[in-house]
């Protein structure tokens, strides 16, 4: 028997019931609920319920109009069974939950198996953990510079109400934004500290930046022993322990690209200093280079005035020479043969026993930093002597020799007492140490700003003024509007309002505070752009001479000698007189040479010297007089300790460590 009923579209399907039944049919569409249900409790009773799943065609029934469902299929579940609604969108949120689970436990798989494979990785293959270790570095500059970006930006945009105001904003922002990249250069390490102690040596930097990076001269950390072993076996194919006996683990010394440990040689049985190299120096050396480059052009492309891209790009040129050992011996062999020929001075250099590329053993000597007051007290130093000998050795290389020493820091140069047979006119000795850089200057470059400097000392007058603009623009490109910025960062003195209008000489009691307070405001009132103006006109190789300058000046200071601070201008004076006159018989040789001898020649030969000797003997009367004056500020300091603390404190005033206190 089939039944027919209508469906809601009103349309007539025929289907068959589930099982057999008494015939009977439906006249009308409209459902009978209690025949239903006795139908119903038939067939519970006559077989096991099971439930057919209701299929998706299954249309809704409108209970206002009470019509059913039918269905095209052999069996049907009665209406009262089909599951609700509700039912129906549960099962398809559990399954989608159940994807959405599935999908994060394959999720949490992968990235389990990712991690675990860049862990093993990472610890057993050396490309990956350096690219890896790569990517964190450039990371951690990054996001340091794009901070100091970010602030000096909201700086420039301010406006103040008064100077003060503005000057202690400016001084925040410098201290906050060098302190920050402090410590991305002492995390980094490497290079990184490297360029610390070159901003650490610019003085015509803001003094925030330049003080925040002193601690980078000294604060290098270690590299562990057995990874010195491993680099000793690697490069040289025996251990420490076959080359050295008594070799000391731990390191005397500690710099951004080497460090140093004591040992004995056992061929020749002298105590030495191997000289070590940092073993993953090498490994992010090309990257980090590159990425100060590239950080310095962004800087720049932020405020097109800050001009630091040459730093990045002498770094470049020359870390690659200092991380090769072999290029500082001959360095340090070069430096020994400039001063074997003069009767008398204090400097000594390590004699280099041999070399290898990262891998230098030299002459061992003991001694104390050259700037530390309290080893010159116990060995009875002469600070304002020891201050007078640097300005001798540096000139020397710089107007004689032509070839200097570009990092002469304190934490490069040492001080002992003099030892037997030592040329040293005093009782000391300086020792120069590690001689990677050192620079080449030409021969006009050297005269020409030798008689730039002799013209920043004479006596003021229409000639003076005029040598002084003609050598700046010979020496550094320098116009009239940058000279005044030019002759600050050569002398260190800071009265740019006067400069050209007076001599070195009339700053001679000018106090440092006074020379800050100057220096903040240059920085301050609108010439910091002129500096960097400056800084991209000059040529590199003077850009270095300034450096220079600024690190002699500040091992000056840092001995707070009692001498005037002309002191070291009438020593530089003297070397640059020397030099002048070597210049000038040079030409006149040349000249003799390529045209005989004339009256004219006769004539300029003779006031050449008539120059030189007015030159070299003033100079020599005003470093008596200088000295005296020194003299007496001795004598007075040791009868204020000796009237305040007896002889012990007379002593110590004496030494300046008064000055500590």
């Amino acid at each position: 028997m089939q039944l027919a009923t209508r469906a809601l579209s009103g349309h007539v399907v025929r289907f068959r019931p589930p099982h057999a039944i008494n015939q009977w049919a439906c006249a009308a569409p409209r459902f009978d609920s209690d025949t239903y249900s006795r139908q119903r409790s038939l067939h519970s009773s006559s077989r096991p319920s099971t439930r057919t799943a209701v299929p998706p065609s299954v249309a809704r029934l409108n209970t206002s109009t009470r019509w059913s469902v039918a269905l095209a299929t052999d069996s049907v579940t009665p209406l009262a069974e089909q599951a609700p609604v509700g039912t129906t969108e549960s099962q398809a949120e559990r399954k989608k939950r159940s994807r959405r689970k599935r999908q994060w436990r394959r999720l949490g798989l992968t990235v389990a198996i990712v991690l675990s494979v860049g862990f093993v990785a990472y610890e057993t293959v050396r490309p990956f953990r350096l690219f890896t270790l790569a990517i964190g570095r450039c990371t951690l500059v990054g996001i340091a510079v794009g901070h100091c970006i970010v602030d000096y930006k909201l700086l420039f945009r301010r406006t103040f109400t008064d100077k003060e105001e503005r000057h202690q904003a400016y001084e925040a922002c410098h201290k906050k934004c060098a302190e920050r990249i402090l410590e991305v250069l002492k995390t980094n390490g490497g290079i990184y500290i490297k360029l610390g102690q070159h901003l650490s040596s610019v003085q015509l930097i803001p003094t925030a930046w330049s003080s925040t990076m002193v601690p980078l001269q000294d604060q290098c950390n270690p590299t562990p022993v057995r990874d010195i072993e491993q680099l000793f076996l690697t490069d040289l194919g025996v251990t420490l322990q076959d080359q050295f006996t008594d070799f000391d683990p731990d390191p005397i010394g500690v710099a951004s690209l080497a460090q140093v440990h004591v040992g004995t040689d056992k061929r020749s049985g002298k105590r030495v200093a191997i000289k070590l190299m940092h073993p993953d120096l090498e490994d992010f050396a090309y990257v980090d280079m590159k990425t100060t480059t590239f950080m310095l052009r962004v800087v720049k492309s932020f405020f097109p005035d800050f001009e630091f891209t040459w730093l990045g790009e002498e770094m470049e040129e020359n870390l690659p020479l200092e991380m090769d050992f072999r290029h500082e011996a001959a360095n340090a062999r070069r430096a020994t043969r400039d001063f074997q020929d003069l009767k008398t001075t204090s400097l000594v250099i390590p004699e280099v026993l041999w070399s290898e590329r990262r891998v230098m053993v030299m002459e061992y000597i003991q001694g104390g930093r050259v700037d530390d007051l309290k080893y010159l007290h116990d060995h009875n130093i002469d600070r304002n002597r020891v201050s007078q000998e640097l300005s001798r050795i540096f000139s020397q290389m710089l107007y004689i020799n032509g070839f200097f020493h570009g990092d002469p820091h304190g934490g490069n140069l040492l001080i002992r007492p003099a030892q037997p047979h030592s040329r040293s006119p005093y009782n000391f000795e300086i020792v120069l140490l590690d001689h990677g850089l050192y620079f080449d200057v030409d021969r006009a470059l050297r005269t020409n700003y030798a008689r730039l400097w002799l013209s920043l000392i004479a006596r003021p007058s229409a000639k003076t003024e005029a040598d002084r603009r003609k050598y700046a623009k010979l020496v550094g490109n320098i116009d009239d509007d940058l000279y005044p910025i030019f002759e600050s960062a050569i002398t260190g003195r800071a009265s740019l309002g006067k400069a050209g209008g007076g001599s070195m000489m009339d700053l001679a009691n000018q106090t440092p505070e006074e020379a800050h307070r100057i220096r903040v405001a240059v920085v301050e009132e609108g010439l910091l752009t002129s500096i960097f103006d400056l800084l991209r006109r000059v040529p590199r190789r003077l850009l270095m001479v300034l450096k220079l300058n600024d690190l002699t000046r500040s091992l000056d200071t840092a001995l707070k000698p009692t001498h005037p601070p002309y002191r070291i201008w009438l020593i530089v004076a003297e070397f640059c007189t020397r030099a002048v006159w070597q210049d000038d018989q040079r030409q006149l040789s040349e000249e003799r040479v390529s045209t005989g001898l004339s009256l004219s020649l006769i004539r300029r030969s003779v006031s050449s010297w008539f120059g030189f000797q007015l030159w070299h003997r003033g100079l020599l009367f005003a470093e008596t007089l200088a000295d005296l004056r020194a003299s007496w500020v001795l004598y007075r300091d040791w009868i204020t300790g000796l009237t305040v603390g007896g002889f012990e404190e007379a002593r110590r005033r004496r030494s300046g460590l008064h000055t500590l206190d």
